[in-house]
């Protein structure tokens, strides 16, 4: 059976991303084949590291693990499925880690890393997020600077050989029993240097620009719901695929309904005769109105429901219920013939219509004996 990726870490379930890269690179230097040949065990435990790292260093899996558990990780069947290539922050710490320990940092330069992910933030009205909308999305992003090509080099010229490395993007030097290789200062790895930069990118490779995005939205949405938008990020540096675009929604209040999960609850004013006498009344809903069927002897406050008025499940599509609490309305300004008909239906009921007042010492002096 799979132990649980926090423990197999040594952290706790609330660590934080950086407490988590921490403690995989310990263990990972610990475990590596290189430090360990032909040991197994040790083997089997960078294995097992590395899986609970790519899982929990990614926020949208991590997420997905802390719900389900192994059962929804998409890493279950094991460390074989792993794509370095593909998970961006995973191959920057493995490179940085065995890079710089093992001697692999001239190597950094062929990896092709996955652009940054971007965030957006959206507020969309009570009724979208019920029935789901397209929503256009506008915000800058960083592209490919198309005056350079991403090279970051002025038109024309060429980046030059670093001097410092060699070209290599690393510097090597022994340390005890490893050869240790430390990312060139000069060239950040990358093994060339721009001495002419690009003069709209400034030697970045990459320019700001609006970009739009219609992004689907799905019914059922609340407040915190990340959509994901793959492609959308940022691009990869030397060519890796770009990153990808979370658009973080909030949603307003509405001025009638209050949403609970799947269902949502309103309040509807009733009369007095309405709730003794019984009636229809009309109810407000996310379809329109609809009628509703008050019984005689209704009390106030009690609450109806009207099946499969809610909001549809965001997974299932099933629509919860709405709420319908009715309050009774007293009335605050009688006519004479309405005050007469009351004292009447007072008396008829065997009530004082002006029962006799005391005042608060008088009660408390009668409580007290």
């Amino acid at each position: 059976m799979k132990r649980d990726y926090y423990e197999v870490l040594g952290v706790p379930r609330n660590a934080t991303a950086e407490e988590i890269k921490s403690a995989y690179r310990k263990l990972a230097l610990k475990y590596h084949p290189d430090r360990n040949p032909g040991d197994k065990e040790a083997e089997e435990k960078f294995k097992e590291a590395s899986e609970a790292y790519a899982c929990l260093s990614d926020p949208e899996k991590r997420a997905k693990y802390d719900r389900f558990g192994h059962a929804g990780n998409p890493f279950g069947e094991g460390f074989g499925g792993f794509d370095f290539d593909t998970f961006g922050g995973f191959a920057d710490i493995f490179s940085d880690i065995f890079g710089e320990v093992f001697g692999t940092g001239a190597r950094r330069r062929a990896v092709r890393y996955r652009g940054a992910d971007l965030q957006v933030h959206r507020t969309i009205g009570f009724k979208e997020a019920a029935f789901g909308t397209d929503l256009e999305v506008e915000y800058p992003r960083p592209v490919v600077c198309s005056t350079c090509e991403g090279s970051g080099a002025k038109p024309g010229s060429r980046p030059q050989t670093c001097r410092v490395c060699g070209g290599t993007g690393a510097q090597r030097f022994s340390q005890g029993f490893f050869t240790v290789s430390r990312t060139c200062p000069a060239c950040e790895g990358e093994g060339q240097v721009i001495t002419d930069k690009c003069p709209d990118c400034g030697g970045a490779g990459k320019v700001s620009r609006t970009t739009r995005v219609t992004v689907k939205v799905p019914p059922g949405v609340d407040t915190g719901t990340r959509i994901k938008v793959s492609g959308y990020g940022e691009p990869g540096p030397r060519g890796g695929v770009p990153g990808d675009l979370y658009v973080v929604l909030e949603v307003e209040e509405h001025p009638i309904f209050v949403r609970d999960g799947s269902d949502i609850y309103c309040e509807v004013p009733i009369s007095f005769p309405q709730a003794a006498l019984g009636a229809t009344v009309d109810v407000p809903t996310l379809d329109g109105k609809v009628e509703m069927r008050i019984p005689p002897g209704t009390q106030s406050g009690r609450v109806f429901r009207l099946r499969g008025k809610g909001i549809p499940d965001l997974h299932s599509g099933r629509r919860g219920d709405q709420r319908v609490r009715v309050v009774v309305e007293t009335p605050t300004h009688l006519t004479p013939r309405q005050r007469q008909l009351l004292e009447e239906f007072a008396r008829e009921a065997g009530e004082e219509v002006h029962p006799r007042r005391k005042s608060f010492f008088e009660k408390v002096r009668d409580f007290l004996g």
